[in-house]
């Protein structure tokens, strides 16, 4: 008996000194953004697709029940990178189409610039979304040290052709500190999933004998259209989906599950886990509107990609971090624009260190949420902002709307959607494909009590 007390406090004592440990030091941070992920499409939130290596980490980290994004690509990301609401940045209306002059703008400090300052190094993987009209706009002039990935919205998975072109490329300095932009034709032909996840693999064989710590945005391009996958992971579902668009569609978040599973495996084999923090999320709901197949599924909550309902801002989330954080579940209310003051505390040790340089930021909108996730209190913020936008977008709201968050209250001006629907999972046999750019009534003004009525019916 006496041994068995002396062996549990020997082990209580030695967690705590891990602990204490870490929190001296700067973690190394991974923002793992999704594609149109649906808040049904994931295991993790009791949806029906097999997601084990999210599953795990969602249960190994915290569930962030009420954590939000914005209704649609663009916007979320900016917001990501900014702290600041669309809104403030310009960005509040849609997404950047293929030869649209126009982006994030420059005088907006960004998540990696303010790490660098913290002697980060910083790396950006998949797509960008922000801008690409001037070189100004792309990431490695936004404090990014190397880019491999895509920089427009949407492209073939195997071609890595858009509307536009070929946009599959490597960007780094080279030794004299000019900017190399290397298209890679040579990658003609592979799964954009199974290249990003390749391309981890071998940058953490790199970043594990450097001292600094790292930062990696990892934005998937799963699972967005056009919905191409290879035929291996489509063969898992073949047994009990019975239609092909949406065996395809559950594949392609399974090939995603199985890239992040093969980073984070790569993250433990250079022993890099023990100090890493990863944030997972989607950048808007899953689209279920204009669409020639519903695969996607934000059930129960009302609406998706492009709405203000639940639907289209309540995204599938965790924090994971090994040692640092007991695994449980965080009803804090939580919005994108909140990783970037989140960071800039972990990089700074809370403030206990300087930066290199004095940093500058416009005023943000997001909120510092550490402490809430990590001791479980109430979240640092009681509102946010929904979106406000007067121009109508396709497939979506075609008169002014805006709405806003306030406590358990939400409220919406003008048009909460289209799509304003409730989507169950496809592959269910109750689920019945709704029309398609559906005719919507306005009704002016909705508002719901979300607490105790999540899927806004009333």
């Amino acid at each position: 008996m006496r041994f068995c007390m002396y062996f549990l406090f020997t082990l209580l004592l030695l967690l705590g000194n891990a602990a204490a440990d870490l929190s001296a030091r700067q973690p190394n941070i991974i923002y793992i953004l999704s594609d149109d992920l649906g808040h049904a499409d994931v295991g993790f939130t009791n949806g029906n697709i097999e997601t084990p290596n999210l599953n795990r980490l969602a249960s190994e980290g915290v569930q962030l029940d009420q954590h939000y994004v914005q209704q649609v690509c663009t916007p979320t990301r900016g917001a990501l990178m900014s702290g600041r609401y669309p809104i403030h940045t310009g960005l509040q209306h849609d997404v950047i189409y293929p030869g649209e002059p126009w982006g994030l703008p420059t005088d907006e400090t960004i998540i990696p610039q303010i790490l660098r300052q913290y002697n980060y190094t910083n790396h950006a993987v998949g797509k960008w979304h922000l801008g690409m009209h001037k070189w100004s706009f792309t990431p490695l002039h936004r404090g990014f040290d190397d880019f491999f990935g895509y920089y427009l919205g949407a492209q073939n998975y195997l071609t890595h052709i858009n509307s536009k072109g070929f946009d599959l490329r490597s960007n780094y300095f080279d030794k004299t500190g000019k900017l190399v932009d290397e298209l890679r034709h040579d990658l003609d032909g592979r799964y954009s999933t199974e290249l990003y996840s390749e391309y981890l693999r071998n940058l953490f064989q790199r970043l594990k004998t450097q001292e600094n710590p790292f930062f990696v945005y990892m934005a998937f391009q799963n699972v967005h259209a056009p919905h191409m996958v290879p035929q291996h992971y489509i063969d898992r579902y073949a047994n009990y989906i019975s239609d092909p668009n949406q065996q395809i569609f559950a594949a392609m978040v399974s090939a995603m599950d199985e890239a992040i599973g093969n980073i984070t495996k790569s993250l433990r084999e250079n022993k890099l886990d023990d100090n890493t923090i990863i944030v997972f999320s989607s950048d808007n709901g899953g689209n279920v509107n204009c669409v020639r197949h519903v695969t996607s599924s934000n059930y129960p909550y009302r609406g998706g990609k492009r709405a203000l309902y639940e639907g289209g801002i309540k995204s599938p989330s965790f924090i994971w971090a090994k040692n640092r954080l007991s695994p449980g579940r965080s009803s804090a209310l939580i919005h994108v624009t909140d990783w970037l003051p989140t960071f800039w505390s972990l990089a700074s040790l809370q403030g206990t260190l300087q930066p290199n340089q004095p940093i500058q930021t416009k005023p943000l909108d997001g909120v510092d949420q550490w402490r809430a996730i990590a001791e479980n209190q109430p979240s640092n913020r009681t509102e946010f902002l929904i979106n406000i936008d007067t121009k109508p977008v396709h497939c979506g709201h075609q008169v002014p709307h805006g709405g806003i968050r306030w406590k358990e209250w939400k409220l919406i001006i003008g048009a909460g959607g289209p799509p304003n629907g409730w989507y169950p999972a496809p592959n269910l046999p109750w689920h019945r494909e709704p029309q398609t750019c559906q005719e919507y009534t306005y009704s002016g003004i909705e508002l719901y009590n979300v607490v105790k009525d999540p899927s806004e019916t009333r």
